[in-house]
């Protein structure tokens, strides 16, 4: 069985909606995840610890990332790795929307 193959802009491929975080999972496989999510003006995720590396890419928007305590201020083409094991929370400054890569090793 063959699988088509299309290009697509990320942006377009998740929308926001009011008071809410939406996810959409692009890739789901043994070896890591990509996943694209978007994120209401003032919406976050609180405070927590995954088990392996991940990379934030910002697609529009900006946003707040803390990495153990430490606050990183991001905007459409920042990127930042999100070290596993260590606690890390996301809070909107505008909408915004990411992507999400976590490599399992």
């Amino acid at each position: 069985m063959s699988t088509q193959t299309t290009a697509q802009t990320l942006t377009e491929m998740i929308e926001y909606q009011k008071g809410t975080v939406v996810s959409k999972t692009l890739i789901n496989k043994s070896a890591g995840t990509v996943t694209l999510f978007a994120f209401d003006k003032g919406e976050g995720l609180s405070e927590h610890a995954a088990p392996y590396d991940a990379m934030v890419q910002i697609l529009e928007g900006k946003v707040e990332i803390k990495i153990s305590g430490t606050p990183f201020h991001l905007k459409k083409g920042d990127m930042i790795v999100m070290p596993g094991n260590e606690s890390h929370a996301l809070q909107s400054i505008t909408e915004f929307k990411m992507l999400l890569t976590m490599i399992k090793a």
